[in-house]
């Protein structure tokens, strides 16, 4: 036998002239995967699905075909202990029934004594825009000490620490991931920092008052000019040493901290150092964050509980690149995955947008077997469709009144009901361009990425006046019944007189038996699908950009 060193390969390579078998795979699956430019998997329809070559119904439009991102099964809401559950559990909350009286009774006073505090250090002060005195500061000890026993009453007894807050003129903005109520108390015992709080939070009894002690910038999230504000306010009062550091909490709301959602720039445009904090709740039987759970059942199983962990950990401070001409978005970036390899957890693209779609479903009581399935990651939705989260909001309306089952889908006979459609090729063929994994069904993901993709395409505006202009008649500025029916029969020849006014009974908001304008692109605007009635009246028509004589003499 021949020696071998250990570089020599344990297998001899075959003879060049060893026969060579070749195995081709053939892919014969309904769906082709994909990666958009951004890096999304996604599902696109290929044309050998069972609508053999089905035709794009808003290829008029200039759309080439819907792509919709691949649904993720993550839900940072959840808050994995909802119910109680377990003898241990149970046996648990019995034995401190008696002890979370001596803790509620610890936590009014404690309340009660720091508002008092608090009133009177904020007696007589009118110029709220400066720094706060230091005598009123030292009053603000008072309250200080107070929170930390609320903390303590809340089962909080210890808190580890790990690493040291930076010196203010080092890092005078801190941002921290954000789990539950408890991280603000404990913020305002160890930092008293400036907080950018939501204007919702001044009116709440006792706390707004502390609020306001601690300077805090309000924003208003759905406002852009209350945003715009908000951030000239952090860069001022980060820039001034007498101010105290500015906190922010960049997801915008809690998770369950198992996952990093995605941050709001704010803390980031003004362009100061950064030191970012994480917080972790250990627990086996009690999870602490506050997810889709009342405040009320969260604070008695705190109340009940022997001891509830937390662990604060200081991280290396973040800055800008010494060109300082770093963007806000890659400086948020560069803080989220530090913040996110600390806790050792996934980033997703989540935002304050998912929980509002959420709890909009919850509202219906419906039994979600998936309550993800009405998340769309609204970080990136907003980044790829330009809409905002109030908009995702009222086309989740749209979709609820499709009666969709537990499990977030809707079927084609409710889908074209609330359309007013009835079963035929075309409506066919617009269900077939929004099941993108010809399924069968539609979920809230296709639908909302289905309607913002014909909304968004450059003509749609364009062939909406269009198409209110081929439905006028004469020198009317209104649309009757039997030209309405005129103009969308074209698209489905067969329709009775009754589906015909069930159809124009969508479009007359007024039910005066005509149809305006405003009406006309109202409807279209909230059902976008229905533009593609008209497609076969605007066939030989310039709705292109060298059609802008014509769309002048409409408008």
């Amino acid at each position: 036998m021949a020696d071998n060193d250990l570089t020599s390969p344990f297998l001899s390579p075959p003879p060049s002239d060893h026969p060579h078998l070749i195995l081709t795979i053939q892919d014969d699956t309904d769906t082709e995967s994909h990666h958009n430019h951004n890096g999304i998997h996604t599902h696109q329809s290929t044309s050998a699905d069972h609508h053999h070559h089905s035709r794009n119904p808003f290829a008029f439009l200039g759309s080439d075909g819907l792509t919709v991102p691949v649904s993720t099964t993550a839900d940072p809401f959840r808050n994995h202990t909802l119910e109680i559950t377990g003898i241990y559990e149970w046996l648990k909350i019995g034995i401190c029934l008696p002890i979370a009286l001596v803790r509620l009774v610890l936590f009014g006073a404690s309340l009660l004594i720091g508002f008092l505090a608090t009133k009177l250090a904020l007696q007589g002060w009118k110029d709220k825009k400066s720094p706060m005195p230091r005598w009123r500061c030292r009053i603000m000890w008072i309250t200080r000490v107070c929170t930390r026993c609320i903390l303590f009453a809340f089962g909080y007894h210890w808190i580890r620490r790990k690493g040291k807050p930076s010196p203010r003129d080092i890092a005078p903005i801190v941002v921290s991931n954000h789990v539950s109520f408890i991280e603000p108390i404990f913020y305002f015992y160890e930092l008293f920092p400036t907080i950018v709080a939501s204007e919702s939070h001044d009116s709440l009894p006792f706390v707004g008052t502390i609020i306001r002690a601690m300077q805090v910038i309000y924003v208003n999230r759905f406002s852009a000019s209350s945003r715009k504000h908000a951030v000239s306010e952090i860069k001022r009062k980060a820039s001034c040493g007498r101010f105290p550091r500015v906190l922010l909490f960049p997801e915008g709301t809690t998770t369950n901290g198992r996952y990093l959602i995605s941050f709001e720039l704010g803390a980031f445009i003004p362009g100061f150092a950064i030191q970012p904090v994480v917080v972790r709740y250990p627990h086996v039987h009690f999870d602490q964050s506050w997810g889709h759970i009342s405040l009320a059942k969260l604070m008695f199983r705190m109340f009940t509980q022997f001891h509830n962990f937390m662990e604060v950990e200081y991280l290396s401070v973040v800055s800008l690149f010494d060109n300082k001409k770093e963007s806000a978005t890659r400086f948020s970036e560069r803080t989220s995955h530090a913040i996110a390899t600390a806790l050792n957890v996934v980033q997703t693209s989540h935002s304050y947008g998912d929980l509002m779609l959420l709890m909009k479903a919850s509202q219906l009581k419906l039994k979600l077997e998936r309550p993800s399935a009405y998340m769309v990651e609204m970080a990136s939705v907003k980044s790829l469709l330009h809409i905002s989260s109030m908009e995702a909001v009222d086309f989740l309306d749209k979709f609820l009144s499709m009666n969709p089952d537990p499990r977030g889908h809707v079927h084609y006979h409710d889908f074209l009901k609330v359309l007013r459609l009835k079963t035929c090729s075309f409506s066919e063929e617009i269900c077939a361009f929004m099941d993108v994994e010809k399924s069968g069904v539609i979920t809230f993901k296709q639908f909302l990425f289905g309607s913002a993709h014909v909304v968004k395409q450059p003509l749609f505006r364009r062939a909406c006046e269009f198409a209110f202009s081929e439905c006028v008649s004469g020198e009317s500025d209104h649309v009757s019944e039997q030209k309405f029916g005129e103009s969308i029969r074209p698209a489905i020849p067969d329709l009775n007189e009754d589906e015909v006014r069930e159809l124009f009974n969508l479009f007359d908001s007024d039910n005066d038996g005509r149809i305006s304008k405003e009406d006309f692109l109202t409807c279209l605007r909230i059902n976008p699908l229905l533009i593609a009635l008209f497609s076969p009246c605007l066939h030989n028509k310039d709705i292109s950009e060298d059609g802008n004589r014509l769309v002048e003499e409409i408008v």
